[in-house]
């Protein structure tokens, strides 16, 4: 076998943009790609028409003048609007304040008798909840100025009004930081799994076939093996920015998300983790295709691959519901597991900057190990027929 003259990098070039257009061109990828498209736009629906009608119960905590009269009023006009409310009284403003803290109440009103009152919430006051309690404040105002002239019936109607103060204010966009992690860790997995078992069917095809034979002729294994993953790397991120770009729009005209500086963030930061999970996995994924010479053994050869990426989608799942713990945090500087972690932590405003910026770096070198190995790995094992070899024979050569 003559040695290579092609020089590297177009070398490279050529084997990507066969790699690209092989996979662009099948029913395959473009069936996917609208079929994908597709179940954004219907889930966007979905969820866009689904309202947050509120929780069923509510217990609402009542301090000051006037307490028996709303305790008695209060149930009765919540379930005027779908809401059964239990109202809890004996406490002082502390006790109520404590209560709300702890989620023994989910609102506390405090009455003073000569203003404003003052309603207590956690997070936020329930829409529903907040229009019994003003039904009730001022039902119970106009009561106390019956027989007054007008002006003190305008007057008591005008001091009825309350203010709403939240103990721990939640982050406004926080629905929509959640959504866009679902979204890009379905991204981020399809990617990994779809694009990274084409990497190792597309390496064993070619083994089948005696057609790297013919290609080894002309160009290095590493040329085969980095055009493989870049070429078909490129068809994974563009389905990820057609499929992306589907999302913002379909939930920006559901109003699901707003087009604002988080949303291009965690979309951006979505593709970079995508690329660095792509290309670790892809690499592993075309060093073990070439460990086996026939297409039913890919599955086999690829399990411990797949079962790594779930257990990384796992993890992040769990990072979701918490994505600034302790578990969160340290699963985001392991690579693999910080492909599909650190994204969520992202979209959830949980990473600091240089904590995002620590985390890729580590996965930059986690790629670099990956691919001297996965280079070796294929190198030695690409032009072997015959039985399966074992990932320490390929090592060792």
């Amino acid at each position: 076998m003559t040695g290579p003259d092609t020089s590297y990098p177009r070398a490279i070039g050529l084997v990507v943009r066969r790699e690209f257009l092989a996979q662009v061109r099948t029913k395959a990828y473009r069936w996917s790609v609208l079929l994908m498209s597709a179940a954004v736009v219907l889930a966007s629906v979905i969820f866009g028409m689904v309202d947050d009608d509120g929780p069923a119960t509510a217990d609402v905590a009542v301090v000051g003048p006037g307490t028996t009269a709303v305790a008695e009023q209060l149930p009765v006009a919540a379930r005027a609007a779908g809401l059964d409310v239990r109202v809890q009284t004996g406490r002082d403003p502390q006790g109520a304040r404590a209560a709300v803290e702890a989620g023994i109440v989910d609102a506390a009103l405090l009455r003073t008798g000569d203003g404003p009152d003052e309603v207590l919430v956690r997070e936020s006051l329930d829409p529903q909840l907040g229009a019994a309690l003003t039904e009730v404040v001022r039902t119970e105002a106009l009561t106390r100025a019956v027989g007054t002239d007008s002006a003190a019936v305008l007057g008591a109607l005008g001091e009825s009004a309350f203010t709403v103060r939240a103990l721990d204010p939640p982050d406004p966009q926080q629905g929509e930081r959640v959504r866009m992690a679902w979204v890009s860790l379905l991204l981020l997995l399809t990617t990994v799994l779809g694009f990274g078992v084409y990497v190792a069917i597309g390496v064993v095809e070619e083994k089948s076939t005696r057609v790297v034979e013919l290609l080894l002729a002309t160009i290095r294994p590493s040329q085969l093996l980095w055009g493989k993953v870049i070429g078909i790397g490129a068809s994974a991120l563009l389905q990820v920015l057609v499929i992306g770009a589907v999302a913002l729009v379909a939930g920006r005209a559901t109003g699901l998300i707003t087009l604002t500086d988080t949303a291009v963030a965690v979309f951006a930061a979505t593709l970079i983790w995508s690329v660095l999970g792509y290309l670790l996995f892809s690499l592993l994924y075309a060093a073990a295709g070439s460990l086996v010479s026939r297409q039913e053994e890919v599955q086999g050869v690829t399990a411990p691959l797949m079962l790594l990426a779930m257990l990384a989608y796992g993890l992040s799942i769990g990072a979701i519901g918490d994505p600034g713990g302790t578990f969160a945090r340290v699963a985001g500087w392991i690579p693999p597991f910080s492909a599909f972690v650190m994204p969520i932590r992202t979209a959830a405003g949980a990473a600091t900057g240089w904590e995002i910026a620590g985390a890729a770096v580590a996965m930059l070198l986690a790629c670099a190990l990956v691919s001297r190995i996965a280079a070796r790995v294929y190198t030695r094992s690409v032009l072997h027929t015959g039985s399966r070899l074992s990932w320490r024979a390929a090592l060792r050569g």
